[in-house]
């Protein structure tokens, strides 16, 4: 009989093929103290590393823009004065060159681990694997890699790493299973790239699976078969069937316009938070890009973006557009979110602090900067302007007329702008959603920003994985705060938008259609999918399944009636 094991899917599809366990050497630290003459010694030992990995990832051979992105990534860590002093303070101090590595290593990896944010969470693996390699370098270790695999091969490992895949048989490889990862760091998102089905977070996978044994990953109910039965085989070679066969109709209506049986035109957008993002969106049907995450722009680099490096960014994405909408969220840090030139002060609660809209407007020269690149950008394409954490009518009012006075500097300058420049509010607290009626009257559209909406309106901090299982957005309290936000929005005669993870979700689409949600903005990969809902769809029978799922009294009892 089949053993089954459980994971989350990181990518998704169904793989039928041989587990290849992949274990690298273990690494023992030295731990002896130098002394103080071969303290240039170390420090050439780690120079050398740093130099030698560095002049193997520009020669790596790269195959897709995500790896591209990964490398860079790479390169610029291995270029930070900050992990490279830290490590040569540490053997001036008498710590030998691989504790010093390790050490710092560490120290960059639990601060990572740290952030509540997923996507900078997830970077702690990337940590960890450059100071693998510079270890492995340091102590002349040659590194095994996944080059010479058979055909139909599953890799099973403890975690993945981006160094690990960078050598690998693309033909050959069909699958990852993996102890650890999460479903943003960097392996998870090379798998969804190359659409190789994985399973992370399965804790044990490694000690259940041998070499050579028959696996079947199930991505849709996150199963693993060891040593499945014929006839589990076979149903599964006809579902592997299905689903190529769900992926040519979906490749053949994704650009089509999303409107339902009865007539509902539905907008299906795409989240971005670079050009590369936008290309990717666009290839998979995107008809417009719903959020901009302008906050990757300052992450991504040294220092606070000026007006024309970012006017060339938005320029570049409105003119990818064409006809096609670009709603820019203005910046949205703090939270877990921060920036490496700029001092946060300490919060006790950083969820509810110095965040968004409030570090804007104590900071108007940054927010000034960012609006006058945006209002230049607007004179080439669609461009709308959403404002993220807003809680009251004042700090709308307040907004617009910081808004008002960079149009003023613009006219002043006679520079091109778009004067009639939409602006919308991120609703994503309580607040915006109970003032929703009084809000949407000075501003023209609603995005709703589910990840915090979620944890603001259950009080469920949504990086404590404590209390992971009661942050759902499924709880009848977030859906009924949605269908309040849209209904302010139509009574007004305007419009909501969704942003937020759920609008991605696609088990929600039909959901969310019957709440009245205009405009769906999700990751590039759901986007056919929501479409192909929604064109099989009829809005009012979504409204009287809607209406039956939101008068239910748990997420549970809801989940268990989507159909």
């Amino acid at each position: 009989m089949a053993l089954i094991k459980k994971g989350i899917a990181a990518s998704g599809g169904i793989a039928i093929g041989k587990a290849f366990l992949y274990e690298k050497q273990k690494i023992e630290i030295n731990q002896d103290e130098i002394k103080d003459t071969e303290i240039p010694k170390e420090i050439k030992k780690i120079d050398d590393a740093l130099a030698s990995y560095g002049d193997e990832l520009k020669t790596m051979e790269i195959d897709t823009e995500v790896q591209r992105q990964i490398t860079e990534a790479h390169l610029n860590m291995l270029d930070d004065p900050f992990l490279i002093d830290s490590i040569h303070e540490k053997i001036k101090d008498k710590m030998n060159a691989e504790k010093a590595l390790d050490e710092t290593i560490q120290s960059m990896v639990q601060m990572m681990s740290a952030l509540d944010d997923p996507y900078l969470k997830e970077r702690a693996t990337d940590y960890r694997d450059i100071g693998e390699r510079l270890l492995y370098k340091i102590k002349g270790i040659e590194v095994s890699d996944l080059s010479s695999v058979g055909p139909n091969t599953i890799v099973v490992s403890e975690e993945l790493t981006p160094s690990d895949t960078s050598t690998m048989n693309k033909d050959h490889v069909i699958g990852f299973l993996m102890d650890r990862g999460g479903k943003t760091a960097h392996v998870s998102i090379i798998a969804q790239t190359l659409g190789i089905p994985c399973l992370i977070a399965m804790k044990d996978i490694t000690s259940e699976i041998k070499n050579g044994d028959t696996v079947i990953i199930d991505t849709e109910n996150g199963d693993c078969y060891i040593h499945p039965e014929e006839d589990l085989l076979e149903d599964y070679k006809k579902r592997q069937q299905k689903l190529i066969e769900e992926e040519k109709h979906l490749e053949q209506i994704k650009n089509k316009k999303a409107i339902t049986k009865d007539g509902k035109k539905i907008e299906v957008a795409t989240n971005i938070g670079n050009i590369k993002d936008l290309e990717y969106g666009l290839e998979c049907g995107a008809d417009s890009v719903g959020l901009f995450r302008t906050e990757f722009l300052y992450m991504d680099s040294d220092h606070f973006p000026t007006e024309e490096e970012q006017l060339k960014v938005y320029q570049e994405a409105v003119e990818l557009l064409g006809d096609r909408g670009l709603i820019i969220r203005t910046l949205d840090i703090g939270g877990d979110k921060a920036l490496s030139y700029f001092e946060f002060p300490h919060e006790d609660n950083p969820f509810l602090g110095w965040r968004a809209i409030r570090i804007c407007f104590d900071k108007p020269e940054i927010f000034k900067t960012q609006l006058r690149a945006i209002l230049r950008a607007s004179a080439f394409g669609k461009i709308r302007i959403l404002l993220p954490m807003i809680i009251s009518v004042e700090e709308i009012k307040r907004a617009k007329a910081i808004i008002d006075e960079c149009k003023k500097e613009l006219k002043e300058e006679k520079i091109d702008f778009d004067e009639e420049i939409e602006i919308g509010i991120m609703v994503e607290t309580p607040a915006s959603v109970l003032m929703a009626e009084e809000l949407i009257q000075h501003c023209d559209y609603f995005s709703i920003g589910t990840n915090d909406l979620t944890q603001y309106f259950l009080a469920v901090d949504r990086g404590n994985q404590e209390i992971a299982e009661l942050y759902n957005t499924y709880h009848p309290a977030v859906l009924r705060a949605i269908k309040t936000t849209i209904d302010a929005s139509h009574k007004a005669g305007k419009w909501t938008g969704m942003c937020g993870g759920f609008a991605g979700e696609t088990k929600a689409t039909k959901l969310l259609l019957g709440l009245g949600l205009d405009e769906f903005s999700a990751p590039g990969a759901s986007v056919a999918k929501i479409k192909d809902i929604i064109l099989n769809s009829d809005q009012k029978e979504a409204k009287a399944y809607a209406e039956k799922l939101i008068a239910m009294e748990s997420a549970e009892e809801i989940q268990e009636n989507l159909e």
